[in-house]
């Protein structure tokens, strides 16, 4: 049986919401949660939010990413990283349980 740990977060992911911060003025933590749907079953949904009593908080030099107790068994063993290139600039999830993703990379399937 396979260890499940809470997903990790980046250096690059915390430092680019500290400058979001920063620029935005808005302060509120990443969060990173599994919702159904999506062209392959499931799909992340990563934005600014507020957290709930149920949260894992993953917290790094006053930065946080939260994740809610009902998408933290698909995010167990996950990173969190932060990505620049051509397509955009955007948080991304390289998640070990996605068997299959789409091209967007936003949609996945266990």
């Amino acid at each position: 049986m396979e260890l499940t740990l809470p997903p990790k977060v980046t250096d690059r992911a915390f430092a680019r919401l500290a400058e979001i911060a920063e620029l935005t003025g808005d302060a509120r933590p990443l969060r990173v949660a599994v919702d159904g749907g999506g062209c392959s079953g499931f799909q992340y949904d990563i934005r600014l939010d507020l957290p709930t009593a149920d949260d894992l908080v993953l917290e790094k030099n006053g930065q946080k990413v939260l994740v809610d107790s009902v998408s933290l068994p698909f995010l167990s063993n996950a990173v969190i990283d932060f990505t620049d290139e051509l397509i955009g600039a955007r948080f991304v999830v390289e998640n070990p349980n996605a068997k299959s993703s789409c091209g967007c990379g936003t949609s996945f399937s266990i």
